[in-house]
């Protein structure tokens, strides 16, 4: 059975965030639980198991109905590929997992690559950087020109300020939101355009790149997109290369935490670097928790959710979650060496199969992107790292170390730091 949990509980979401769920599990001694919000019921969810009941390929549950409108008018808005279900998810998904996966992923590394170059020679005239508000910068950058935007006449960072409060807003209500979902009118607007141009050849996008693909994409009655919802899922192409700002931010914070893998990705050792991505993927916390509706009635902890009941997977809680991952408290990406794969544990980006079900399809690129920003931090450059608070807070989402990684007196590597 699922226990049921007063509604005077959820005084503990404020304070607790991200390990909201995860705690009130380990107090009750089960994976689930139901409360009332709003006057609604939910249930939460954690663990494997619930990850393959939610993301069964069979349709068991839906997006629709299940995401608040103040976050999905921000993150993805209506008609993009995550409020599709069936048929035409499995079509438009397509065309997605062909841009992110089959597209040279090299492609994209490289250009980061370049880019990761040009600003750490900007930093290096700078006495301190913030890490995180230059890795959106870049990364912006890195997103329009794989995706065959023209940066002539493209402001980039009124694109990364656009881009970036689409994520770094999604999980609070008031000003800021409202802030940033006003940008996100600006970015629409700005993509409409850039879909209508290709679709009257006044733009020649690159064959191939995403811009030309989603502008000439045929749904499944063969027509094209709406160019409002062909710019929302150009929008949901950048937008998430921008978000591994996220990653790249925590996976700095844990070089300067752990530094033995910072002299070991130095030296050019890359065995476990594979290893290192995964467990910053699992450790740190990125989106807390992901929403859906049974489409048909389902059975969780010898209980019957009822179909179009409101239902939440707990992502960070199935990171941690004692029973899949020893130590799960720990930063050791050891734990990765022997790793099964099994898509039901590692879901910091969904879980499930990303050929079928919801998981995103622009994971490997994401993993890729990450990679090649520890090969830049570990050997392209070097820096001094001033004293800071290194410490996650764990009541917003999504959320970063609290001063979001400092790095002084940026310079490539080789030279000598003034004295």
């Amino acid at each position: 059975m699922i226990p049921q949990v007063p509604l005077r509980r959820l005084s503990a979401l404020l304070s607790q965030g991200y390990a909201f769920v995860s705690r009130t599990c380990d107090e009750l001694g089960t994976d689930a639980f139901r409360t009332s919000v709003a006057g609604r019921e939910v249930t939460f969810l954690r663990g494997a198991e619930a990850s393959g009941l939610f993301y069964g390929g069979q349709g068991r549950f839906t997006r629709s109905g299940a995401v608040p409108t103040f976050m999905q008018h921000l993150l993805q808005d209506e008609g993009s590929v995550q409020g599709l279900d069936g048929a035409a998810h499995q079509h438009r998904k397509a065309m997605f997992r062909a841009l992110l996966t089959s597209c040279d992923a090299g492609t994209i590394v490289d250009l980061f690559a370049e880019d990761f170059a040009r600003a750490s020679t900007y930093w290096a005239g700078q006495d301190q950087v913030v890490l995180h508000d230059q890795a959106e910068l870049l990364l912006t950058r890195t997103a329009l020109r794989w995706a065959g935007v023209p940066l002539v006449g493209t402001s980039v960072r009124h694109r990364a300020r656009e881009l970036s409060a689409m994520v770094d807003w999604i999980g609070l209500l008031g000003p800021g939101n409202w802030a940033a979902r006003a940008l996100r009118r600006r970015t629409e607007a700005w993509a409409v355009g850039l879909v209508r141009a290709v679709r009257t050849g006044e733009l020649a996008a690159p064959s191939g790149s995403a811009l030309a693909v989603i502008s000439q994409f045929r749904d499944t009655g063969a027509e094209l997109l709406d160019e409002q919802v062909a710019a929302v899922e150009l929008i949901n192409v950048l937008r998430p290369i921008v978000a591994v700002s996220y990653f790249i931010t925590f996976a700095a914070a844990a070089l300067i935490t752990y530094p033995h893998w910072q002299e070991t990705f130095a030296s050019g050792e890359e065995t476990d670097l594979s290893s290192f991505v995964h467990e910053v993927r699992r450790y740190y916390p990125f989106f807390p928790a992901v929403p859906g509706r049974p489409t048909q009635p389902v059975t969780f902890a010898g209980a019957e959710l009822n179909a179009g009941a409101l239902v939440v997977l707990d992502l960070y809680g199935t990171n941690h979650h004692p029973a899949l991952w020893q130590q799960p408290e720990q930063f050791r990406p050891e734990r990765f060496r022997d790793w099964s794969g099994d898509p039901h544990t590692l879901i910091p980006q969904g879980g499930g199969d990303r050929a079928t079900d919801h998981r995103c399809p622009g994971e490997p690129m994401t993993i890729a992107l990450m990679a090649e920003a520890v090969r830049q931090l570990t050997r392209t450059i070097r820096y001094r790292v001033p004293a800071q608070d290194l410490s996650v807070p764990l009541n917003r989402a999504p959320t970063l170390p609290r001063e979001r990684v400092l790095l002084a007196d940026v310079r490539p590597a080789g030279s000598r730091q003034n004295s």
